[in-house]
C-alpha cells in the first residue's frame, strides 16, 4: 500500500543518504576503466613508476571504478577500500600486469564478477 506517509518516509530516507554520499565524496578513490567491457576485468593499480601507489597507498574509504564503453559511461563499481585491499593482496590470486599511461603502472587484473562474491 503506497500512501503519502510512505512517500514522505522514503523521501526523507533518500535525502539523508544522498547527503551522506555528498558529504563523504572526498573519501572516494575514483578510477576509470575503458577496457573492462572487452576483458571482463578491472585494473587495480598498486605501483606507479617504481613506487607504491593506488590500492597500496590510498587513504580513501571507498574505491570506485567507472566503466566506460565507446567513451560512454556504462556502470560503476564501488567497494570499501579495505575489502578490496584484502581481496587483491592474497598472494597469486590475481594476475599482475603493466598498465596505465605508457604502461608505467603495475596492477592486479580483477574479474568484474569477483566484486559480487
Amino acid at each position: 500500500d503506497f500512501s503519502i506517509t510512505n512517500f514522505r518516509k522514503d523521501l526523507s530516507y533518500g535525502k539523508k543518504h544522498e547527503k551522506l554520499v555528498m558529504k563523504s565524496r572526498m573519501d572516494y578513490e575514483l578510477k576509470t576503466d575503458r577496457l573492462a567491457h572487452k576483458t571482463g576485468n578491472v585494473f587495480v593499480e598498486f605501483e606507479s613508476r617504481g613506487k607504491a601507489s593506488g590500492i597500496a597507498t590510498t587513504k580513501a574509504e571507498y574505491w570506485s571504478i567507472n566503466l566506460y564503453y565507446n567513451d560512454k559511461f556504462e556502470a560503476n563499481i564501488t567497494v570499501e577500500t579495505e575489502k578490496l585491499r584484502k581481496m587483491v593482496m592474497v598472494k597469486d590470486k590475481y594476475r599482475r600486469v603493466c598498465g596505465g599511461d605508457d604502461d608505467t603502472a603495475k596492477g592486479f587484473l580483477v574479474p568484474i564478477v569477483d566484486f559480487f562474491k
